[in-house]
């Protein structure tokens, strides 16, 4: 059963803090203070993307998230519920592999989401479907990768 989590980036917010790996942007980025940092919890997600522009357009209105840009080959993903955080990045690469870990985000309204996703022109790999403990869909994004949205059972 996947755990309930009220924000965007389930995998990522377990332990929000902003430690960038190789690719990291330049610029100091907010991160949560130490003592609220959590002991070997996912911290941050990078997304490999083709084409920086058209994820950031793809994920504002799919998802309505935000982005602090740190020059033309990175941008960080704004938390919605504290927007001087960030839970991740957009990371450009020339081909994205498939196969990866799934990044599994938490919609309060689970058919307005896939709609969102559709029109925003993401692909809907797989079709929302009941597991113990609500509904999910997948979709692809436009550079390939594959995530999957999830909402609590209706009641």
């Amino acid at each position: 059963m996947i755990p309930r989590l009220a924000l965007p980036l389930c995998a990522a917010l377990l332990g929000v803090a902003c430690a960038h790996g190789a690719a990291a942007p330049t610029q100091e980025t907010p991160a949560m203070p130490r003592e609220q940092l959590t002991h070997h919890a996912i911290s941050y997600i990078e997304l490999s993307v083709t084409d920086l522009a058209e994820a950031k357009r793809f994920y504002g209105e799919a998802f309505g998230w935000s982005f602090n840009d740190y020059g033309p080959d990175y941008s960080g993903i704004k938390m919605m519920s504290d927007p001087s955080a960030e839970v991740g990045g957009l990371r450009p690469v020339d081909e994205v592999k498939a196969g990866g870990p799934l990044v599994i985000l938490f919609s309060t309204d689970l058919p307005a989401t896939l709609e969102k996703v559709k029109a925003a022109g993401g692909a809907i790999t797989v079709e929302p479907f009941d597991f113990p403990g609500g509904r999910r869909f997948h979709f692809r994004d436009p550079a390939g990768n594959e995530l999957a949205v999830w909402a609590e059972p209706a009641e």
